[in-house]
């Protein structure tokens, strides 16, 4: 399956890349499937059930307010986060909906529900295709069934039809220049061609666009999670969803900035921590983001990206380019032969999988080589194998927020430690991707994204 840069850098909303992008997306597409069916127009009620991880941690992710506003026809990158919880407010107060924006139907409480302990969805005979897994069905006047759609939300926004009797990913078919799946096949593409690791991935994305809109699109990217940090470091207050999590970005950004340049070795590590933190509040808040790869992990990357701007010698927007480049790659990988969701493997596959992305991009605008990006990539992720997704009160506050700073600097410390050797190491990245899907397997299922075991059991939500 060929996957471009930006499908795992796609702007969205927050919380959850899973649970808010993915179900948004998931009912646009029911809505718009109805639409091509010509059954829209005769539907009069609309039932949506979340099932798994989505059931269980839903409300604190805001699904069904992305079920919701995906049902009026919204989109994830372009919604208006201000305006969500008014939307939806009145969605529930008139009791109606309007579906893609142009159908009115009625809408009680009753026709969205959030499953807290089924594991999948009992259509498909109870099999659980996904831990997200959500049904949406449309019922005509007469409460007729006019169709129904299951869906799975498997992690960084992405979506698929899990209606078939083997749910599997639509493949894009189109053919790259330099296909691959794992590392050592993109190390080989490296040795006999002489490409950098970043110029391989520019040159499967010719397969979609030009040099300039691969450029563009790479600038938007950074443009929207350069605001994104900016709006974290000028906001207050506590975060939403009960926990009353104070917001720390804004009062860190003002300490730094009074007490200027600093004498401290590691004082740069403050500030990659300070971008990190803005992200991840925003984030928490509902706010725009890039999911990089998914929306809990969504400030690593940015903070990584920011510290090589701010404090490397010669950093400048072609590096940028880069950097995002080769992150994007090392996430196919993961994407292709691991995973990047929590509720399928647990936080490592969320985090971990945004170190290791973060560390490959950071050792290749330092001027590593493809082995040394290989090896930053292997050290990010090896050293968070086993990381439990435990949210408590099912939001992303705590420990995601904190997480994502550790995380951060921990890719930096990735990368220095690969540019510091030759490249050869005995774990390989394609190894460390296997152990780490082997161990989600293992997990409990309490501990990937259900709230129910870890902190989410150990800390008083109130």
């Amino acid at each position: 399956m060929a996957i471009s840069v930006f499908d795992l850098f796609s702007i969205g909303i927050g919380p959850s890349s899973s649970h808010t992008v993915g179900p948004m997306r998931a009912a646009r597409m029911f809505v718009d499937d109805l639409a091509a069916a010509g059954t829209l127009t005769a539907t009069a009620r609309v039932s949506a059930h979340l099932y798994g991880s989505l059931g269980a941690t839903g409300h604190g992710h805001g699904s069904d307010k992305a079920v919701l506003l995906g049902l009026e026809g919204e989109r994830p990158e372009d919604v208006d986060t201000d305006s969500v919880d008014t939307r939806v407010a009145t969605i529930r107060e008139h009791r109606s909906l309007r579906l893609r924006g142009e159908h009115p139907i009625r809408f009680a409480d009753s026709d969205l529900v959030l499953h807290r302990r089924a594991k999948g969805d009992p259509l498909l005979g109870g099999r659980p295709a996904h831990p997200n897994t959500m049904r949406f069905t449309a019922f005509d006047a007469t409460g007729a069934e006019l169709a129904a759609r299951t869906y799975c939300s498997i992690g960084g926004g992405f979506v698929l039809d899990a209606s078939s009797a083997e749910p599997t990913a639509v493949p894009d078919e189109t053919p790259v220049e330099f296909p691959f799946r794992t590392a050592a096949e993109l190390l080989g593409h490296c040795r006999d061609t002489g490409l950098r690791i970043h110029e391989i991935m520019r040159r499967n994305e010719h397969a979609w666009r030009s040099d300039a809109e691969i450029d563009d699109g790479l600038d938007e990217i950074w443009r929207v999670m350069r605001e994104c940090v900016a709006r974290g470091c000028l906001r207050g207050g506590v975060l939403p969803g009960g926990l009353k999590v104070p917001r720390r970005a804004k009062t860190w950004h003002d300490k730094l900035v009074a007490e200027g340049v600093s004498d401290d070795p590691l004082a740069a590590m403050d500030w990659v921590n300070l971008f990190a933190l803005a992200v991840n509040e925003e984030n928490a808040s509902g706010g725009r983001i890039v999911t990089a790869p998914t929306n809990g992990a969504a400030g690593i990357i940015p903070a990584v990206l920011h510290y090589y701007v701010r404090f490397v010698p010669g950093a400048d927007q072609a590096g940028v380019r880069r950097f995002l480049l080769t992150s994007a790659v090392i996430g196919v990988i993961l994407k292709e032969t691991g995973s990047i969701s929590g509720a399928e493997v647990g936080c490592q596959g969320e985090v971990g999988s945004a170190c290791a992305m973060a560390a490959g991009a950071l050792a290749e605008v330092r001027g590593g080589s493809p082995a040394q990006v290989e090896n930053a990539a292997e050290i990010g992720l090896e050293h968070h194998l086993g990381l439990t997704c435990d949210p408590v009160g099912g939001l992303v506050q705590i420990p995601c927020i904190e997480r994502n700073a550790i995380a951060a600097t921990k890719a930096i410390n990735a990368a220095r430690m690969a540019l510091r050797g030759d490249g050869a190491h005995v774990v390989s990245l394609d190894k460390a991707i296997k152990t780490m899907r082997d161990t989600g397997a293992d997990m409990k299922t309490k501990y990937k994204e259900t709230s129910r075991g870890g902190l989410a059991l150990n800390v008083i939500e109130c």
